[in-house]
């Protein structure tokens, strides 16, 4: 009877103090994306078509995990962070041993059990997230944050995380995220402009033994393709081959679309590769329109801005970089993708958070809003209440 009282009152609490409107939201866009990619699956081989299923149960435990990591203390999970950087080194680590990829991009980026598959990069970011803003809030109680000294701390974990994600997984979109997810938080936490220009700079001098020495050709023609087509693919039957299909998918669909079932290139089986993955906003474009790209826009810009209000409104500074960290990693994969979507920016393989098919990234982005969830839940912490 006990265990019956305490279960319901966390249920009541849940749903009194949770953030429901958070949940409500990522549910709408998860849902249609289940839309997009049974549309897209149906007519592809047997093997494909337990896609939708998957995709579903993704979104299911994804929810569980939202309800779990709402009542976990982000300041807690944060106090351990050095265990959470070697876990996340070993995680990515055991791609090494066991890591498959897809035949079309030739990487071992995942973990394959049977039919499920486990992308540690994408759940390593939520980590990452944590790991940082614990560095950059141990330096502002310090009033070190802006030293040399913290500068290269926080840059030594960065880079092996960067690094092994892009060499281990060959993995270069999911990569960039986290660079994004870096200069975000590090704005937000109130580095000096004065590092970022450093940075610049420093970038800007690395990129030549980069280019060379860490980026296959094919990497190369993917990221100059857009700015310098008719040097790397005058034909556009090469690396622009699958944008300018997208782009094509898009434009057809006009303001109101062809209509769930209808996109010629949509239910043409495999006309654009990873459409139910990296290019499912074309399929938005061309079955719904305009007005159904701009309705995943605006959901996930609705997403966006609810974890950036709760981060500002949580009196709590750790909670705060959590929330735009989240906030920030949201923003840099709708960029890129829906940059790729349109032919105007590499294609590098980022999904779009909640819609594209993949059970390692909608599962993350649930419990990353779990997270978001729980700090709207909790009051300052004490250690908190002087910062």
């Amino acid at each position: 009877m006990q265990i019956f009282v305490t279960v319901l009152r966390a249920i009541v609490r849940f749903f009194q103090e949770a953030d429901i409107f958070l949940l409500s939201i990522c549910v709408a866009a998860s849902v249609y994306g289940i839309i997009l990619i049974n549309s897209i699956v149906k007519n592809f081989s047997p093997s494909m078509g337990g896609q939708t299923a998957v995709q579903t149960w993704a979104m299911l435990i994804g929810i569980g995990l939202f309800v779990l990591f709402s009542y976990i203390d982000i300041d807690i999970i944060a106090d351990k962070s050095r265990f959470l950087f070697l876990f996340s080194i070993l995680f990515i680590s055991t791609l090494f041993f066991w890591g498959v990829g897809e035949e079309e991009v030739n990487r071992g980026a995942w973990l394959r059990f049977g039919n499920i598959g486990i992308q540690p990069a994408e759940i390593v970011k939520v980590t990452f997230i944590i790991i940082l803003a614990r560095m950059i809030i141990s330096f502002k109680e310090r009033k070190t944050f802006n030293s040399i000294l913290s500068i290269i701390q926080i840059f030594i974990v960065f880079a092996i995380l960067f690094g092994f994600v892009l060499i281990v997984s060959q993995d270069m979109g999911t990569a960039l995220v986290y660079f994004g997810i870096l200069a975000i938080m590090l704005f937000a936490g109130g580095m000096k402009l004065r590092w970022f220009a450093i940075g610049a700079a420093l970038i800007t001098a690395a990129t030549p033994l980069l280019w060379e020495n860490f980026l296959s050709e094919k990497q190369q023609n993917r990221i100059l393709a857009p700015f310098v087509p008719e040097l790397v693919d005058p034909t556009r039957q090469g690396v622009l081959w699958q944008p300018d299909l997208s782009v094509q998918a898009i434009a057809t669909g006009g303001w109101f679309g062809q209509g769930l079932g209808n996109g010629r290139l949509t239910q043409t089986a495999e006309a654009i590769p990873a459409q139910h993955t990296d290019f499912i906003m074309s399929a938005a474009g061309e079955e719904f329109g305009f007005i159904g790209c701009m309705v995943v826009i605006a959901l996930l810009v609705t997403i966006v801005i609810r974890c950036v209000h709760v981060g500002l409104k949580s009196n709590n500074p750790l909670g705060m970089l959590v929330c735009i960290g989240i906030a920030g990693m949201l923003i840099v994969q709708m960029i890129m993708n829906i940059g790729m979507a349109l032919g105007i920016m590499p294609v590098i393989g980022v999904t779009l958070p909640f819609f594209s098919y993949g059970g390692s990234s909608i599962v993350t982005s649930f419990a990353a809003m779990g997270i978001v969830s729980g700090v709207k839940m909790r009051p300052k912490p004490v250690r908190f209440r002087n910062l």
